[in-house]
């Protein structure tokens, strides 16, 4: 299985934000340039963590983001399942997919969505302050001033 850009840089920026000291804001700039990604994709990326809650916008001057939520509150796995657009491994676990001619009677079908499912339950036991135990590290590469 692989993770959408969108869902990488969405976990990019709540480790970002996590490392951080929980009285600063970031810019989206900052994290851009830390990262070395596109600002304009960090926009809706950071946009939509607003609209989940995870994160807190504040406009105008001196303004910038921070986590919404302590980081033992959030949940990867819930995190991954919100920003993920899909998650059609093959074909035939798209409903409007013609799908393959052998879906009717395929057992692999179902051998991969428990795979799916027990990917998930693997990310649903762990929580961003799991990744942050080394955050003066992470601070120390993101944070070059």
């Amino acid at each position: 299985m692989r993770l959408t850009l969108y869902t990488d840089y969405s976990l990019r920026v709540l480790l970002y934000l996590g490392a951080m000291d929980s009285e600063k804001l970031a810019t989206i700039k900052e994290i851009s340039d830390a990262y070395g990604i596109s600002k304009n994709h960090l926009m809706k990326v950071t946009h939509e963590l607003g609209k989940l809650g995870y994160i807190e916008t504040i406009r105008g001057r001196g303004g910038g983001i921070c986590l919404a939520m302590k980081p033992e509150d959030i949940v990867i796995g819930k995190v991954v399942r919100q920003t993920e657009e899909d998650f059609y491994l093959v074909d035939c676990f798209n409903p409007e997919s013609v799908g393959c001619i052998i879906s009717p009677v395929c057992s692999l079908k179902g051998a991969l969505n428990k795979a799916l499912h027990a990917y998930i339950a693997v990310l649903d036991e762990y929580r961003l302050s799991d990744f942050l135990h080394s955050k003066e590290e992470i601070a120390a590469i993101l944070f070059k001033e």
